[in-house]
């Protein structure tokens, strides 16, 4: 019955769409529905969508880190945790399908190379995967927790900001959870839609005992997740997922360390700073250039790197020189991180700013193309 049912309804339901989009009444089997004006905002449209285009800036070659290879975002990701356990006897790794790679193949080859003791799976639980990795580096182990996408890992909220962060401070630095690493493929791809797309840092810059980091290429991130996995402190590594495939540079094979919460400045200039994380900063990057081309501007490009604790130093160092600031990030403007820099930036350096600081977020980058908005932004700035 529940299946004629089904099909009764799925039958009336495509009979009334169709009716309606001539725009008449409909009687059908179980009910009818009203004319509908022809401005009326239920008729049937064609969504737009919305892409967005940057180009990846590739890093030069480091030379301070010994013999380099081609990786990808991923491979560099994967090199980083083999890496861990090789040097590492305590360290584990677990989460959604790693033992098989990993639905992005960040852990592909590590389970069959160290044993499925040290890269399992675990059930589709992300409270109890963090719960898990509390307890595993509480009792000194090294622990490396996968949550398959950022926009899973709010079930483990609780874990992370009332547990992880806080044990420390509560046991009165008798014990702490400071070996746990928890990484999620993270931002915008283009076609993820609302759970496969989200940035969800600022959440975590709100609780202190908590690092928070995120690369913005393959050399980045393999110095930085080792730099979080040796770490003594939990650390949140948020890997931008439209870079695992399409960023690609020469990166270093054996282990080496990116310092956190230290910006990096990829780009100097003099007449406007710059700020981003991630996937951003190759768009700010080529906003830059726009502006160099179009306007005659120097844009100077900085690269937080690490959100919590953030390089406030070296942001309001840049803004005395320049004297105008723009933060742009994938997340929302409301509450989003561009909100803390914009708030701390004001009350260091007041005197030195030349106009508003002007953030560039997700509300609005929906609405138009990425880099011809900013530009525009750029424009009223120096104006």
């Amino acid at each position: 019955m529940a299946a004629a049912r089904l099909l009764l309804r799925s039958a009336a339901l495509k009979a009334s769409l169709s009716d309606v989009s001539a725009g008449v009444q409909s009687s059908t089997a179980g009910g009818s529905l009203l004319r509908l004006s022809p401005s009326c905002s239920l008729r049937l449209k064609t969504q737009k969508r919305h892409a967005t285009h940057f180009t990846f800036y590739p890093d030069p070659v480091p030379t301070n880190y010994g013999p380099t290879t081609k990786m990808n975002l991923f491979q560099s990701i994967t090199s980083a945790l083999d890496n861990t356990l090789a040097s590492d006897p305590t360290a584990v790794i677990f989460g959604e399908d790693v033992a098989f790679g990993g639905v992005f193949r960040c852990t592909v080859g590590l389970r069959d190379k160290y044993g499925k003791d040290r890269v399992f799976n675990t059930p589709l639980c992300e409270q109890g995967i963090v719960g898990f990795g509390i307890g595993v580096a509480v009792a000194g182990a090294t622990a490396i927790a996968e949550i398959q996408f950022a926009d899973y890992i709010f079930p483990a909220f609780d874990q992370i900001v009332n547990e992880a962060a806080k044990y420390r401070y509560r046991s009165g630095n008798h014990f702490d959870c400071g070996k746990m690493t928890i990484r999620a493929p993270w931002g915008c791809v283009g076609h993820g839609s609302l759970y496969h797309s989200q940035s969800p840092e600022a959440f975590f810059a709100h609780s202190a005992g908590l690092k928070v980091v995120v690369p913005r290429g393959p050399v980045q991130a393999k110095g930085l997740l080792l730099s979080c996995i040796a770490d003594e402190n939990p650390c949140i590594f948020f890997e931008p997922k439209i870079l695992y495939r399409a960023a690609v540079e020469q990166v270093p094979t054996d282990a080496y360390h990116i310092p956190l919460s230290q910006a990096d400045i990829v780009q100097e200039g003099s007449d406007l700073t710059m700020v981003a994380w991630g996937t951003q900063v190759h768009v700010l990057r080529e906003v830059a250039n726009m502006a160099q081309d179009k306007l005659g501007l120097s844009c100077e490009v900085i690269d937080l790197q690490t959100i919590l604790p953030w390089d406030k130093e070296t942001v309001c160092k840049s803004v005395v020189k320049t004297g105008r600031l723009l933060i742009s990030h994938e997340a929302p403007v409301t509450g989003g991180f561009a909100a803390e820099i914009t708030t701390a930036v004001q009350e260091e350096c007041f005197l030195n700013l030349e106009a508003p600081i002007t953030r560039v977020s997700n509300d609005q980058l929906l609405e138009s193309g990425n880099d011809e908005l900013i530009t525009d932004v750029v424009a009223t700035l120096v104006d």
